[in-house]
């Protein structure tokens, strides 16, 4: 996502937004396996709230991992 930096003087410079990823392990007790998934702050407390296998199932049938 690109935007713009504005200055007090409201001088425009172009600017990038960024994702917010980080390297994360996560523990399957199903499976009794640990993986390392890459992130967003958003999907880790989304993990957080729906659980690591429910968020896996719905990642797998969004296609986001195979």
């Amino acid at each position: 996502m690109v935007g713009n930096n504005v200055s007090h003087a409201n001088n425009r410079s172009k600017r990038r937004f960024h994702v917010n990823l980080q390297n994360k392990k996560f523990y399957i007790p199903q499976s009794d396996e640990w993986i390392t998934l890459k992130v967003s702050a958003s999907g880790i407390r989304n993990i957080n709230k729906v659980g690591i296998g429910e968020a896996l199932k719905r990642a797998r049938s969004n296609g986001f991992i195979k």
